[in-house]
């Protein structure tokens, strides 16, 4: 099969499109032939090695020799044990444990993977299982007349939580680069914001509740930005931010009123099969977009990682 793989952190350059062996499920496990694996800010993060929890399990080289978690595709095997799946399921998930997704085949656990709504096309499925979770509980708080920030708001995570926290009537606010801030307006924020021109922690009405998916700023201006009784979550970010979340801010947050923490987020198809009915009723759209093929996974890679992508980017193998 084919697969594209990399030996060593770096970027876009260090990967190769190669022929390697179709690997064989194990005991619960399942095979899966790739038709749509979307891509993720993790997938950035564990091509560069950057920041450092993206090499957990391989610190002087790559864990697994593919990326791509967030797969849709048809089950071709499964492994002893397996019980929910057979040969041709048509089935989607998050696939964090094992990657592999930028392939002709990868295999997943079973219990990472849900069948995929007949309504939804394998492209559409596939930007649903990491970002979904991440964008539900994210935004759970959110209601009418409570004022929600979400940092990173154009990407794929940040395009479902818009749309999910306006679904619930709060008042919206998308903070992303100027590229993106019509995208996030057609979403449905009530007001974006250029980071790059805009610093949203001063001179604005203090918020409810802030997602920051990509944070990087201090525990203070983020204290700064919230009201009494108001919360901070993030997902993303370097580490030193995260670390600061977790000792300072926490501390700081008490001592104000204020709750500050990092977000842990519940994998699993409990947790993204509900985004993907209420994108199947319509109430919550889906946004790729660009499509790519295994050769371009290169330059897939960058748009996402560059922070170009409006909502989701999908590889699909040929």
């Amino acid at each position: 099969m084919k697969a594209v793989v990399y030996e060593r952190y770096g970027g876009p350059e260090v990967l190769r499109v190669e022929d390697v062996p179709t690997p064989s499920p194990g005991e619960g496990q399942v095979l899966v032939r790739i038709a749509a694996t979307s891509i993720n800010l993790s997938d950035w993060e564990g091509l560069r090695g950057s920041p450092l929890y993206a090499r957990l399990g391989g610190l002087r080289a790559p864990r697994r020799p593919t990326l791509g978690s967030d797969i849709a595709g048809v089950v071709h095997a499964v492994g002893r044990g397996v019980t929910r799946f057979q040969p041709g399921a048509e089935v989607y998930g998050d696939n964090l444990q094992l990657m592999g997704g930028f392939a002709e085949y990868a295999v997943a656990r079973e219990s990472a993977l849900a069948l995929k709504p007949g309504r939804l096309t394998f492209a559409e499925a596939s930007t649903i299982p990491q970002a979904g979770p991440i964008a539900l509980q994210g935004t759970a708080g959110a209601a009418k007349g409570r004022r929600v920030l979400i940092n990173g708001a154009g990407g794929g995570s940040g395009s479902f939580a818009i749309q999910l926290a306006t679904r619930l009537g709060a008042h919206v606010t998308g903070v992303d680069n100027a590229d993106k801030l019509e995208f996030m307006r057609a979403l449905g924020a009530d007001e974006v914001v250029d980071y790059r021109r805009d610093d949203f922690t001063r001179g604005r009405e203090p918020y409810d509740l802030i997602l920051d998916l990509v944070a990087h700023r201090s525990v203070f201006a983020y204290r700064r930005a919230l009201a009494p009784g108001g919360r901070y979550r993030c997902v993303g970010g370097s580490v030193r931010a995260l670390l600061r979340v977790l000792t300072v801010g926490v501390t700081a947050g008490l001592v104000t009123g204020r709750r500050l923490g990092v977000l842990v987020v519940k994998p699993g198809p409990a947790s993204f099969e509900p985004l993907a009915e209420m994108c199947v009723a319509g109430e919550v759209g889906i946004h790729i977009d660009r499509t790519f093929g295994l050769d371009d996974v290169p330059e897939a890679l960058a748009h996402v990682g560059e922070g170009r992508a409006l909502g989701k980017v999908v590889v699909t193998p040929p």
